[in-house]
């Protein structure tokens, strides 16, 4: 937020004419000291308001309708900085990423994507820069990167989604262990964790956690669970009752539930929550507008205009438009395994489904 800054100052002359000495007359006469001129205290004009321009180049595998919020809300902010984004699935936009980074320079200013592992290789690979915002003061030190390099700006939950046309509240699964149960079999869907970023982190987490595993998966794909390629197809799908139950995001179900589409969700037992993080790229193109966007977006004005699509805030000064007291449990996660496994365990997903 923008604070002007008055400095006030007082500035005192004082005027001496000096008489001439001597016998005759003088060419000046004093004036009586109560007839003094004198000069009020006056305060300078105030410093011009740093003016932006140019542009700012996010990528971002979040839902276009989110981010388009964020450029009207940013650019509103700085009328004079257009912010402009590549908007794909987290494995596009991973591999854009990976492509102009062996080219010699990427082109993105700001990354922001669902897999918060992903950050890791970034950092790795010297893609991104360090970058302590002012913004990330006040949030939990688990959402920032121990070295600077990463900051969580939005909280996605993975959870259970379920078609309302063909499911009652009461059928539907609680938890992950209920879509193993055969009356589920061949009606379960779930996008490629190859290609959405979000999907990928849960496919972890419960491949990485003693209470699921692997064998977990195997279950699944035996229960008939199937592959969109996509977060946006994955729901649009079960909302046209193509299926009847899937793995699925709070925040894209509940923008399907405003279109007044058949859909709910519900947050199981080890709901799945991810703190998707956005990063400063390295050597950017345009530097100062990349920090001004991370900044917007970790501030209580950014934050705030997530939550009013359907996003979790970091931020603890902003009221949630989602009920977390409603999430039984949360499944916990090593995030340094789940960086190291990461790749292993897609393979082994992959090998499951036959997509490999």
């Amino acid at each position: 937020m923008k604070k002007k800054i008055c400095l006030g100052l007082s500035l005192v002359m004082t005027l001496s004419l000096l008489a001439g000495c001597g016998s005759g007359k003088t060419d000046e006469t004093l004036a009586p000291e109560s007839q003094a001129p004198t000069v009020e205290s006056q305060a300078p004009a105030p410093a011009p308001e740093k003016t932006y321009s140019g542009k700012v180049m996010l990528y971002s595998s979040m839902q276009e309708d989110q981010l388009v919020a964020i450029k009207e809300g940013f650019e509103k902010k700085y009328p004079g900085v257009t912010m402009e984004y590549y908007f794909a699935g987290t494995s596009k936009v991973v591999t854009k990423i990976s492509t102009e980074a062996q080219a010699g320079h990427v082109d993105a200013d700001v990354i922001w994507v669902g897999d918060a592992a992903d950050y890791v290789s970034f950092k790795e690979e010297d893609i991104l820069q360090q970058y302590s915002s002012p913004e990330a003061a006040g949030l939990d030190p688990a959402y920032i990167d121990a070295d600077g390099y990463y900051t969580a700006a939005r909280l996605v939950g993975v959870g259970i989604a379920y078609n309302t046309a063909t499911v009652t509240p009461e059928e539907a699964p609680k938890t992950w262990n209920d879509l193993l149960d055969p009356k589920w079999k061949d009606q379960i869907v779930m996008s490629d964790p190859g290609t959405a970023g979000t999907t990928k982190y849960w496919m972890n987490a419960m491949m990485c956690s003693d209470k699921y595993g692997t064998d977990y998966m195997q279950k699944l794909k035996d229960n008939g669970c199937l592959l969109e390629s996509g977060t946006t197809a994955t729901h649009n799908q079960l909302a046209a009752s193509a299926y009847q139950v899937g793995v699925c995001l709070d925040y894209v179900t509940a923008n399907l539930v405003a279109e007044g589409s058949p859909i709910a969700f519900l947050y199981p037992e080890d709901t799945v929550s991810i703190a998707s993080p956005i990063g400063l790229v390295k050597d950017c193109n345009n530097e100062e507008n990349g920090k001004l966007l991370y900044d917007f977006i970790l501030s209580k004005e950014g934050q705030e205009i997530l939550v009013a699509n359907n996003l979790v805030s970091v931020r603890t000064d902003v009221e949630q438009a989602v009920d977390l007291t409603a999430i039984p449990s949360m499944l916990e996660s090593d995030f340094a395994k789940l960086a190291a496994d990461g790749k292993t365990n897609l393979e082994n997903f992959n090998k499951i489904f036959g997509l490999s």
